[in-house]
């Protein structure tokens, strides 16, 4: 029987023994509530602060006490609380008051406690920063560094944004390529909770790229590879660039540069596998590692296009698609296709034509095929033209440069020029014009956005030339007169050759027409001793118009009166020299026919420009001449920063019935012909060995200019340069003047510099056909300043 009852338990022994725990967890329990009802629990608060005496039960909180507090009202830090006196305070309200306070930032300690029924809070504010320091910058500036802090004099001291700007100053220290940087705050203990912040910079030097290396170039060397991103490895002459300063930002660039490179010759499945920057052990130099993946060359298979637009015919464009079957592939080719097939459709008023250059792959036979879609687009017409962001400039003086109007079909060429000739103002730091969708699928309106600059000019100058030594000049000029466009000039010059004042007013749209009208007066002394042997003085008046003939022509007219003094002529002169004594008169009027195609007028990279002048004097006065002058210029963009440029310009100038004088001559030499003097070709006397000026002349130049490496925004560039010509026909005779026709060539270099001081041009040039009685002039620099 016992065997067979084990391993079991009876059922009466179960329920004694659940009877049994029950019996003692009820005892259990009251024990617990008996020794409850004689104490309080203590438990901490979050953040380790000292906890609140909490009673199992709400506490009705009859009053707020505030201690330790100095500048912050015991009203503002008792409007954190959670519960306001007469109202139930526990645990979980305790802990959202904490929480409250110490999201203020004010203080860096908090500790709440209850005093029977009232509730004591106890703060240790943060203190107030004095002032802050900046020790040890001498390569970043205080003003630099400034702006990127948080923490101000007469805020808050919070250890957290002291960490957060300590962080900053790193790295803007980083971003200059000093990697090495340190930056140590230091905290200044002052009466009253008050602190000077002080961050310690050791700036250290600036870390270089040491090396730059390439895994897995197959195709192209590291040194080919090294001319095609911006980071350089560093070498002594790169003093005046950063491109050798360890750039992360600059490095991520420089793999979208191998990307597009490598696309452009065939490799389309090329990708920069890893790009990795390793710090030397004394923290001077970086060495830069790209891991390339080349892939295979692919070149051009089968290249099509389509339209589904109705009334553009495919056929039509094709000639616009320079891309051959067999031709090594070329993405940035390909890109440019879809440009000129944009800017095609634009002109046909397609505004918003979609160009989608679809590529399709064959790996085995190595060739890429390209199919060019022109999506479905209506014609597009002008809603409206709008003009933003002009504060003084009238909106007439920006609409009327636009070459559309409400209600003109869309013309993206149109467009192109609206865009030169408002930025050609030369009144707005940017000057963009957008295309938007209108009320209708077939409408756009156009945003004229400018940015505004400062056109007026109160300027002080200084310079140097080789031709006038020390300048000086006083200007004041506004170039947008009450903000409508117009311009008026007031000028002092002075130099040791020579003094002068001009005024000049004009208005680009006279009478609210394509007319522009201006008049000059002038005054100046000029110096002539070295040229001619002679002093001049000439006193001017000029009346001129300007309109257009078309888009691209212009026609300019003017009238002048004008009155030169020649003396100080020394008595061994020659007789040519003491012939010019004396004052004359010129009345003439004039015509010059301008046919621009230029990009931009200031800085042309592409386009041409040709220009007829014409100056017919005798209407009054005491000179008789005709002047012609002609001159042309075509710019070649090599590349995107590479511009050659071919110009030339010839004169001719005939006088009826009397001698031609001096002044009315022509002179090169100097900016017009380096290599030479100023007016040291052509004609001379034999006597003093004086310039004696020419009937004709002709002068043409071929020249490239270039970057040097450096940064675009050090304004500086090279150039190389020939420059061929000859002046002749003094219409003087006799054994003491030397004139000959020939041909005289130069060749140089020069440097152009957009200074802190102006403009610095400085060229050598080297005569390679010239004449013995020639004068020449290897260096020339000219420099000025505006303050």
């Amino acid at each position: 029987m016992a065997n067979g009852c084990r391993g079991k338990v009876a059922p009466w022994r179960l329920k004694a023994a659940a009877a049994a725990l029950a019996f003692f967890a009820v005892v259990g329990s009251l024990a617990d509530a008996s020794a409850q009802g004689q104490r309080q629990v203590q438990r901490p608060l979050p953040g380790g602060a000292p906890g609140l005496m909490a009673q199992p039960q709400s506490i009705v909180m009859r009053d707020v006490v505030v201690e330790g507090n100095q500048r912050i009202e015991a009203s503002t830090i008792q409007s954190y609380l959670a519960a306001q006196p007469g109202e139930p305070f526990n645990e979980e309200l305790a802990d959202r008051s904490l929480k409250a306070l110490f999201a203020t930032g004010l203080f860096s300690d908090v500790n709440l406690r209850m005093q029977g029924n009232t509730l004591v809070v106890r703060v240790t504010e943060n203190p107030v920063i004095n002032r802050v320091v900046l020790e040890g910058n001498r390569r970043v500036t205080s003003e630099t560094l400034n702006r990127e802090l948080t923490l101000k004099p007469r805020q808050v001291y919070t250890r957290a944004k002291v960490q957060a700007d300590t962080q900053r100053i790193q790295q803007i220290y980083r971003r200059s390529g000093r990697f090495a940087a340190t930056v140590e705050p230091k905290v200044v203990q002052l009466p009253q909770n008050r602190v000077d912040l002080v961050f310690e910079i050791g700036e250290g030097p600036i870390t270089t790229v040491g090396r730059i290396r390439f895994i897995g170039n197959r195709a192209y060397s590291d040194g080919a590879l090294r001319e095609q991103i911006q980071t350089k490895e560093t070498v002594w002459w790169r003093f005046l660039s950063s491109d050798d300063n360890y750039d992360p930002d600059r490095v991520t660039f420089d793999r979208e540069k191998l990307r597009k490179y490598y696309l452009s010759k065939g490799y389309a499945d090329f990708r920069v596998a890893n790009a990795v920057a390793e710090l030397s052990p004394n923290r001077e130099n970086f060495f830069i590692t790209f891991t390339l993946d080349e892939g295979e060359r692919y070149r051009l298979g089968k290249i099509d296009l389509t339209s589904e637009l109705r009334n553009v015919d495919p056929q039509a464009l094709r000639k616009l698609v320079e891309l051959k079957t067999g031709d090594v592939y070329n993405a940035d080719a390909v890109e440019k296709v879809v440009q000129v097939l944009t800017s095609e459709l634009g002109r046909q008023g397609y505004a918003f034509v979609d160009v989608r250059p679809e590529v399709q792959k064959h790996r085995e036979q190595k060739a890429i095929d390209v199919s060019f879609i022109i999506g479905e687009s209506p014609r597009v017409y002008v809603e409206r033209i709008d003009v933003v962001g002009n504060v003084r400039t009238l909106d007439k003086v920006i609409r009327r440069e636009f070459r559309l109007v409400e209600g003109d079909a869309f013309n993206a060429a149109k467009l192109r020029r609206t865009r030169t000739r408002v930025r050609g103002l030369n009144f707005f730091d940017k000057a963009e014009i957008a295309e938007t969708k209108g009320s209708a699928p077939d409408k756009v309106v156009l945003t004229a956005e400018v940015q505004e600059r400062s056109t007026g000019e109160l300027s002080f100058g200084v310079g140097y030339s080789t031709a006038e030594a020390v300048i000086g000049d006083v200007s004041i000029r506004e170039r947008n007169l009450l903000g409508r466009g117009q311009d008026l000039r007031l000028g002092f010059s002075l130099s040791s050759r020579r003094q002068q004042v001009d005024l000049g007013f004009t208005e680009p749209y006279f009478l609210d027409r394509e007319l522009a009208a201006g008049v000059d007066l002038l005054r100046r002394r000029t110096d002539l001793n070295r040229r001619s042997g002679y002093q001049q003085t000439t006193t001017s008046g000029t009346v001129r118009f300007g309109f257009p003939i078309t888009e691209y022509l212009d026609d300019q007219v003017f009238y002048r009166l004008r009155l030169d003094e020649i003396d100080d002529i020394d008595p061994t002169q020659s007789r040519f020299i003491k012939g010019e004594e004396g004052s004359f008169t010129t009345s003439s009027i004039g015509n010059s026919l301008i046919y621009d195609r230029r990009d931009d007028k200031i800085e042309p990279t592409s386009g041409y420009i040709i220009k007829l002048s014409q100056e017919l004097a005798g209407f009054g006065g005491t000179e008789r001449f005709l002047r012609n002058v002609l001159q042309a210029g075509h710019y070649f963009p090599v590349t995107d920063e590479v511009i050659f440029n071919l110009s030339g310009e010839t004169g001719q100038i005939t006088s009826f019935g009397r001698r031609l004088r001096l002044p009315n001559r022509f002179f090169i030499g100097g900016d017009t012909f380096r290599g030479f003097a100023t007016g040291g070709v052509g004609p001379r006397e034999t006597v003093n060995d004086k310039a004696i000026g020419g009937q004709y002349y002709y002068v043409g130049t071929a020249e490239m200019t270039f970057p040097l490496g450096l940064p675009n925004d050090f304004g500086i560039r090279g150039r190389v340069f020939t420059d061929a010509g000859s002046a002749w026909g003094s219409g003087e005779s006799g054994a003491d003047v030397r004139d000959i026709n020939s041909l005289r060539v130069s060749i140089g270099t020069g440097v152009s510099w957009k200074s802190p001081f102006g403009l610095i041009r400085l060229d050598l040039g080297f005569p390679l056909l010239k004449e013995e009685f020639d004068e020449t002039e290897v260096f020339r620099i000219n420099f000025g300043s505006r303050f």
